[in-house]
């Protein structure tokens, strides 16, 4: 299972293990359960600290479970984790062999002082970059806390249980036999769900914080550069995210920014996390903003409200909210939100295994979703409002030359139907010949462009009708001591090298408002002789 290369690596990392580990396999005569017990006596074939038995019994099959040596319970994989998921493994293994894991004290605190039974079901594909977040913090709770059980699940390999549950996204978490959530959700995410009272402490706490000098909202690549640019000129600098990386996290690939040959979204969004701590920026993470309260009077304080009632004050902001996937708003739509209708084709593709589906959106992100689906489904239908596809003439004719792929233009959806519990038709009006038609299928994939995330704006400062923060080529907005940059705004041409480059312009013209303010000098105090 495990080639030189990867058997060096991970015998490196096995080399920090505190204590001993024993690998408890459940598997049966088949293909996979062949594969997943190549792979565990591989794993304990590279450290002394590491054993191997095939003693389980679980009913899930091929599974097995991470324990401490002479324990039963731990961590367990139904399936085999590699992919996107073998990090999660090596990480697993780490932490149940005693290793710390690199996450804030106050956290592990909490996970720790957890009380009740918890017993989570992660579902998951090993083609997922959402998935790991997940898996790795529910693991991570599994091993801090004996109340808490993780089965992390691959899909692909138990579809009757997808199916029987009627799981069409990944990441699907259970807890106690009943949906906890979906999507990526951090280790403070879940934690914060379940600890009664921790949003009313996080609320006090950064209420109490001094004002910044600049207080960034948003943590794309614009607020992360933002952060960096300001920081560099030695002042006060916060930054408060509802979900550090913002879009970045969602992308598979980067292959377009400037001196990064290639690496995907969740590797780029961390690897911008680590530079904006490098300097000493005040990251507060998992924050909405609610509303934004201009200063009083010149150079003073401008407050940003956010959603669990803190409050935070700083002599300059600079917005960089982001934007989001753009939803299709026909009948439907919300109603079979993850039970057919999906955002995430790398996701949640390989649960449509053989399945029919349609791409709405005939620009890049469609045209390759449609590419990437056409591997795995049965069939795949794009649908294009216009009367032809926007994407780069490479991607189009490599979408034409797949012999499972309909193209259709001068499509409008209209509806999408199913039984109540999942999908199964998309109804669309034909543009020209006006007749309505209707495709049979399970799934939807919807590509159809971003909405900046500004409604908690509206009504504080200049807004165009669709939205974005109108701002100059500065990047000021209509407020005093206010800037923004990136999707959110109306920069043309939505891309994360361009986001970084608008995010440092607003940083080097927060400080030049800071620098040009009316600062109130402090009182002068005579020494008087002893």
């Amino acid at each position: 299972m495990l080639d030189d290369t990867m058997k060096s690596q991970l015998q490196a990392y096995l080399g920090k293990l505190q204590r001993p580990i024993t690998l408890i396999a459940s598997l049966d005569d088949g293909a996979s359960s062949g594969e997943l017990r190549a792979l565990l006596q591989d794993i304990a074939a590279l450290s002394d600290m590491v054993t191997f038995n095939d003693s389980g019994t679980d009913a899930r099959k091929p599974s097995f479970v991470i324990a401490r040596e002479g324990e039963a319970n731990g961590v367990r994989f139904a399936g085999i984790p590699m992919g996107h998921e073998f990090t999660s493994l090596v990480l697993a293994l780490l932490w149940t062999g005693g290793h710390p894991p690199k996450v804030e004290a106050d956290v592990i605190e909490q996970i720790k002082a957890l009380d009740g039974d918890y017993a989570f079901e992660v579902y998951m594909s090993l083609s997922c970059h959402n998935c790991p977040d997940v898996v790795q913090a529910t693991a991570l709770m599994a091993v801090l806390n004996p109340k808490v059980q993780t089965v992390i699940i691959d899909g692909a390999l138990f579809q009757d249980e997808v199916n029987a549950r009627q799981i069409m996204a990944v990441p699907m978490v259970y807890l106690n036999g009943q949906v906890f959530g979906s999507g990526r959700m951090t280790v403070e995410e879940i934690v914060a769900k379940l600890d009664v009272g921790a949003e009313a402490r996080e609320a006090a706490k950064l209420s109490a914080k001094a004002p910044y000098d600049v207080l960034i909202v948003g943590g794309g690549p614009a607020g992360a550069a933002a952060a960096v640019y300001a920081a560099r000129k030695g002042i006060r600098v916060g930054i408060a995210a509802e979900r550090f990386g913002g879009q970045t996290n969602d992308t598979l690939g980067i292959e377009n920014y400037i001196s990064v040959l290639e690496t995907d979204g969740p590797k780029f969004s961390a690897a911008m996390e680590a530079q904006v701590r490098h300097y000493g920026v005040d990251i507060m993470n998992l924050q909405r903003a609610e509303k934004l309260i201009p200063a009083t009077e010149p150079g003073g304080m401008v407050k940003v409200q956010l959603e669990n009632g803190a409050s935070l004050q700083a002599r300059s902001v600079i917005l960089t909210t982001g934007a989001r996937w753009r939803n299709m708003n026909v009948p439907g739509e919300l109603e079979y939100k993850n039970r057919g209708v999906a955002y995430c084709p790398h996701c949640d593709g390989p649960l449509f295994k053989g399945k029919r589906v349609a791409v709405v959106g005939g620009g890049n992100s469609g045209v390759e979703a449609a590419i990437d689906l056409a591997g795995i489904v049965a069939h795949v239908t794009l649908l294009e409002f216009a009367d032809q596809l926007k994407a780069d003439a490479v991607l189009v004719n490599k979408l034409k030359s797949l012999p499972n792929v309909d193209i259709v233009l001068s499509a409008q959806t209209t509806e999408v139907t199913g039984d109540g519990n999942k999908l199964g038709a998309l109804h669309y009006k034909d543009r020209v010949s006006g007749a309505q038609r209707t495709l049979e299928l399970e799934g939807v994939f919807v590509q159809i462009g971003l909405v900046p995330n500004t409604e908690w704006l509206k009504g504080t400062l200049d807004l165009k009708p669709w939205g974005e923060i109108v701002i100059d080529a500065k990047n000021h907005t209509s407020l005093e001591g206010v800037f923004a940059a990136g999707d959110c705004t109306t920069v043309p041409f939505k891309q994360i090298v361009i986001a970084a480059g608008e995010g440092s312009k607003a940083a080097l013209s927060a400080f030049d408002h800071l620098i040009r303010s009316s600062v109130q000098a402090a009182p002068v105090v005579e020494a008087q002789a002893a």
